[in-house]
C-alpha cells in the first residue's frame, strides 16, 4: 500500500478505513466482525483509520481494537496504526462554546480511543454564519501544544473559511472533503489554495454511497426511501450532477475505463481522486472485509491521461453540484441541510462540559 507524508514524520495509508458505516444508519454491526475487519485492513497495509466524535460507539471500537493488538503492533507483527478522528460540536451549542467545550470533546476521545494523543483531529464547523471557527482552531492548537494532538485539520472547510485559520497561525495540515467523480466542488480555488498553502486533501464519498459501482449501471432510477444514510445523501448529490441520465452515461464511462484496466468501477471512481492536485488519501467507508481487495490494490494501477479526460468529459457537461465544499449542505432550509445530523453529542445525551 503507498503511503504518504501527511506532516514530517507522520505517514500515512493513501487508502484509508472509514468508519462512518459502524456508526448505525447502514444497518446492524456485529463488533467482532468490526474488529476482524480491522485487523484484516491494517494487515493489508491500510494503516489509517478516519472516525469521529460524532459516530457513536465508533471511536469505542476503534479503541477496543487498538488495545486488543498492543501487543502485536509493539512486537512488530502489525504496522503501527493511525486513527484520524474529528471535533464537531453540536450546532445549538456553537454560539455558546467556550474552550472548556472542545477541551471535554478532546478528552473524550482520548479516552474513547485509550491513546495519550490524538494522530489527527479534524475540525467541523455547521454554519459560517455564527462566528468562533477561528478561536475553537485555535482552542485545538492549544491542545496540540499541551501533547494532546499531534496534528491538527479541518473538514469541510472551504477556500475562505481555511484561509482565515491558516492566517491565525494554526498549523492545518489537512482538510476533509466530499469528492468524486459526481461531485467536483474541491477543484478550483479549495484545491489550489491547499497546494499553495501545504495543506492536504482527504477525501470522502469518493465511490458515492456505493453509487459508483457496478450495481446501478443499467438499472432504473432508485426509489426512495433509500435503504441507507449514505444513498439518502449521495442521491441527492447525482441530482445535482444532472439526474439519473448523467448518472447513467458516468457510469458507462467508468464502465470502460475499469474494462481496460480490469478493475472495478468503484476503483476507477476512487483512483480518479487519489490522483488529483492535493489530495494525499481517499477515505473508503466499510463494515466489513468485503472490499478489503479492491481498497489493497488502488494505488497497483494509475489512470492515463486518456482515461482521466473522458470521465472529465461527462462532468463537463453536468449542471452540477456547484459552489464551494459543503456550501449545499450549509443552506438553511436546503434539501441537502434538511438530512444533516448537526446536534449528535445532545442525542447521545453527551452534553459538552
Amino acid at each position: 500500500m503507498e503511503r504518504i507524508e501527511l506532516a514530517p514524520g507522520y505517514s500515512i495509508s493513501r487508502v484509508i478505513k472509514g468508519s462512518w458505516q459502524l456508526a448505525g444508519g447502514h444497518g446492524a454491526v456485529d463488533p467482532n466482525g468490526a474488529m476482524r475487519a480491522m485487523r484484516a485492513y491494517v494487515e493489508a497495509g491500510i494503516t489509517t483509520f478516519d472516525c469521529a466524535d460524532i459516530y457513536t460507539g465508533v471511536e469505542a471500537l476503534i479503541g477496543r481494537f487498538l488495545r486488543g493488538h498492543a501487543d502485536a503492533i509493539r512486537a512488530g507483527e502489525l504496522p503501527p496504526v493511525q486513527v484520524h478522528t474529528k471535533c464537531v460540536p453540536d450546532l445549538d451549542d456553537l454560539p455558546n462554546l467556550r474552550e472548556c467545550d472542545i477541551v471535554a470533546i478532546i478528552d473524550r476521545s482520548l479516552e474513547q480511543l485509550g491513546v495519550g494523543a490524538l494522530d489527527l483531529v479534524q475540525l467541523h464547523w455547521w454554519d459560517y454564519q455564527i462566528p468562533g471557527y477561528v478561536e475553537a482552531a485555535e482552542w485545538l492548537e492549544r491542545q496540540r501544544q499541551a501533547g494532546k494532538i499531534r496534528h491538527i485539520g479541518l473538514t469541510n472547510f472551504d477556500a475562505t473559511h481555511m484561509g482565515g485559520i491558516l492566517d491565525a497561525g494554526v498549523p492545518i495540515v489537512a482538510n476533509q472533503v466530499q469528492y468524486s467523480a459526481l461531485d467536483h466542488r474541491p477543484e478550483g480555488e479549495l484545491s489550489s489554495a491547499c497546494l499553495e498553502r501545504d495543506v492536504s486533501l482527504l477525501c470522502y464519498g469518493t465511490v458515492a454511497g456505493g453509487l459508483l459501482s457496478e450495481r446501478y449501471r443499467g438499472t432504473p432510477a432508485l426509489r426512495t426511501p433509500h435503504e441507507n444514510r449514505s444513498l439518502t445523501k449521495y442521491a441527492l448529490i447525482l441530482e445535482e450532477f444532472g439526474g439519473w441520465s448523467a448518472y447513467q452515461a458516468l457510469l458507462d464511462v467508468l464502465a470502460t475505463v475499469a474494462e481496460r484496466h480490469s478493475v472495478s468501477i468503484a476503483m476507477v471512481a476512487s483512483r480518479y481522486v487519489l490522483e488529483a492536485p492535493a489530495v494525499a488519501g481517499v477515505i473508503v467507508g466499510t463494515r466489513s472485509e468485503r472490499h478489503l481487495a479492491e481498497s489493497a490494490e488502488l494505488t497497483d494501477f494509475v489512470l492515463s491521461t486518456e482515461d482521466v479526460e473522458a470521465i472529465r468529459s461527462v462532468a463537463a457537461r453536468s449542471p452540477g453540484p456547484t459552489g464551494p465544499v459543503y456550501g449545499l449542505e450549509r443552506t438553511p432550509g436546503g434539501r441537502h441541510a434538511a438530512i444533516m445530523k448537526t446536534n449528535l453529542h445532545r442525542a447521545d445525551g453527551r452534553p459538552l462540559a
